[in-house]
């Protein structure tokens, strides 16, 4: 069978994310496979040419991971009419001129979210993509994590019944870099460099909600910036400018006649962990419930529910992590970003359907916009319509 080309040109790769769960485990783990296999049997080769700033970082990286194209001009790698595919994983701020760039250049987008800092500038990229008849798509990789998958089988098995509420739980301790090294960059810390937890996660939130559960109507959230001062990568103490923290509450649309789901979902870098993961999700039904991580989900059906009588004077007799049943791996689970770059490329290819475009990354930043707000007016937000004409 023929196998066909697709010039990726992948625009801030060197970070963390963009090397581990882009480059590594999603491009180079695809060609590893012979590349993404079409309806009509042929496949799709990626060949990616890395760009960035840094020359010293992108000649290391392409030879660790034996890429053999590599540039530090954007506009010479989006002038090459054989790269059709722009991907961006660079910073927020600079996300929605680059995209435009890309647009402008004919290339179909693929990107990294948030799309923008502001709702107004991700529409437009959105409409911009959209008037020139472009493909394009957003990272939304949490929807096909085992655990979430496993919670998406739940639900459209009827397993929960009516569900009620949906509680989650985010996080970790970020190390204030004194001591010890931050596990995050520093720009993470700074309002004035687009940083911020309420901008970081709840563009996830947007995503998992409206898929899972259903559309977000309303947010009442609250920031904090716990920890004043951290120490950036070149030891130097800087004022922490954006929240470290956001403790939100959702009212979901649970369909016609029925009464909201609702949604609260705490979002922390200065939390310790003690719960199976570093994310869970609590999922209450009226037939069931179900507790998911990452990769693994546990479940309490209604008739498997224990009976507890509160009593403060005796200690508890019940072990309650003992009432749940974890769900077995009946399926092999792939990297959750691998699996959304192959859902895409077939998009690109066999004109598969695509939901995950630039306007449901628009949808993430206006409900972070509206998180921030809401913070800053301490009351609960209507979320509107996302307004899709320009």
């Amino acid at each position: 069978m023929e196998t066909l080309r697709l010039g990726i040109i992948m625009n801030g790769v060197t970070g963390r994310m963009g090397t581990n769960q882009h480059l590594v485990r999603s491009i180079c783990a695809i060609r590893a496979e012979g590349g993404v296999r079409l309806a009509d049997g042929r496949r799709v080769m990626p060949d990616p040419i890395l760009v960035g700033r840094n020359e010293d970082k992108l000649v290391a990286l392409a030879k660790a991971h034996r890429v053999t194209r590599w540039t530090t001009d954007l506009d010479k790698a989006l002038a090459n009419r054989d790269d059709i595919l722009y991907f961006d994983a660079a910073s927020t701020g600079l996300r929605p001129g680059l995209i435009m760039k890309a647009i402008a250049a004919g290339k179909h987008v693929y990107t990294e979210k948030p799309t923008a800092p502001t709702l107004s500038q991700a529409l437009e990229i959105a409409n911009a993509a959209r008037k020139a008849g472009i493909k394009h798509g957003v990272v939304q990789d949490k929807l096909w994590l085992p655990g979430l998958l496993k919670l998406a089988m739940l639900r459209d098995s009827g397993f929960f019944g009516r569900i009620l509420s949906v509680r989650g739980e985010f996080g970790y301790w970020v190390f204030e870099g004194d001591w010890q090294p931050a596990q995050r960059p520093s720009w993470n810390y700074r309002k004035e460099d687009d940083g911020g937890i309420i901008v970081d996660m709840l563009c996830h939130w947007r995503y998992v909600l409206d898929n899972l559960f259903g559309e977000v109507r309303s947010v009442t959230c609250l920031g904090a910036t716990h920890i004043a001062e951290r120490v950036d990568e070149d030891g130097k103490r800087y004022a922490a400018t954006a929240d470290d923290a956001a403790y939100a509450t959702f009212e979901l649309d649970a369909g016609p006649g029925q009464m909201p789901i609702v949604a609260q979902i705490n979002s922390s870098w200065t939390t310790r962990v003690r719960r199976d993961d570093l994310v869970t999700f609590h999922v209450d039904g009226t037939l069931g419930s179900a507790v998911a991580g990452l990769t693994d989900c546990w479940i309490q059906p209604r008739a498997a529910t224990p009976k507890p009588v509160w009593n403060p004077d005796v200690p508890q007799t019940i072990d309650f992590f003992a009432t749940w049943q974890k769900m077995p791996d009946n399926r092999t689970y792939d990297n959750a970003f691998k699996v959304e770059w192959e859902l895409f490329i077939r998009h690109l290819f066999d004109d598969t359907p695509f939901a995950w475009d630039l306007f449901a990354g628009a949808k993430g930043v206006q409900l972070a916009e509206l998180g921030l707000k809401s913070s800053a007016e301490r009351r609960t937000l209507d979320v509107p319509p996302l307004p899709t004409a320009g």
